[in-house]
């Protein structure tokens, strides 16, 4: 007890200090104003503190977020009246369509050259196959001409050498999309009728008319059309629904019955001959 009274009064400056303040502590405390002042004051503190616990916490999610967001949308594709379901075992219960689709990670792409090309984080192993189809959830994304394992190449829509058929939605018409190599917002509706007139803002969708991709899918949207005296078929200038300088996922699609309709159109060819 008598080192402890040696030791207090040793530093009784730094006690004496000590107990003044929470003299004034308890005054400010017991003032409404100053209390409230001081209990707002603790509180914007204690906030920000856990609001930057939470945007870290987000940031370090956001990439599985992202993976279980694509991978939902692409079963909710599949759950719609155009698709087929599929249960766990891989059997499949048709609607009233011929699709399913598979998303996938764009790693690599390019939008400068005359022939352009993505490269997909999927590949044979995730049920991809050379002539699938690729979409986002805007528009029409390009067509898969190799696959690996665990890659798959996409001729992109921006390529010399793709050319898909198209509708004008509001009348049914055919025409052809290609890119005619310059910017890479912006490509031609082809081998339009002359007696049919587009108007800027006119929505051009994917024809159906093949194995690859299903009727409907956005493609873009007349930006002017182009009539050239003497020529049988105008065209139009179209800008893409994509923009294919930020492409990050994907959707490839699977035509479960396209072995059956090849099978079919072959035949067809063989009876004809």
């Amino acid at each position: 007890m008598r080192h402890l009274f040696a030791y207090i009064i040793k530093h009784y400056f730094f006690f004496l200090f000590l107990f003044l303040e929470i003299i004034a502590f308890s005054f400010i405390v017991q003032n409404n104003y100053q209390r409230a002042t001081f209990l707002n004051s603790s509180g914007r503190v204690t906030g920000t503190v856990f609001n930057t616990f939470n945007n870290i916490a987000e940031y370090f999610t956001l990439k599985k977020s992202n993976i279980i967001l694509v991978d939902e949308n692409a079963r909710l594709s599949e759950s719609q009246i155009e698709a087929f379901r599929t249960t766990d075992t891989m059997v499949y219960f048709q609607h009233d369509s011929l699709f399913k689709y598979i998303s996938a990670k764009v790693i690599s792409i390019t939008i400068n050259k005359q022939k352009n090309y993505l490269m997909l984080n999927k590949g044979k192993l995730h049920g991809i196959e050379k002539d699938m189809g690729v979409i986002t959830s805007n528009g029409i994304v390009g067509t898969v001409i190799d696959v690996s394992d665990n890659f798959s190449r996409v001729m992109s829509i921006l390529h010399e050498n793709n050319k898909i058929n198209a509708r004008i939605k509001k009348n049914d018409h055919i025409g052809n999309v290609e890119w005619d190599g310059k910017y890479y917002g912006q490509g031609l509706l082809t081998d339009i009728p002359t007696h049919v007139n587009l108007y800027k803002g006119d929505t051009i969708i994917t024809s159906g008319n093949s194995f690859i991709f299903p009727e409907g899918i956005l493609v873009g949207t007349v930006d002017e059309n182009i009539v050239d005296k003497g020529d049988k078929f105008n065209k139009a200038k179209i800008n893409f629904s994509v923009d294919y300088n930020s492409l990050y996922y994907v959707y490839v699609i699977v035509n479960l019955m396209k072995e059956e309709q090849l099978n079919l159109e072959t035949q067809n060819d063989t009876d004809e001959q």
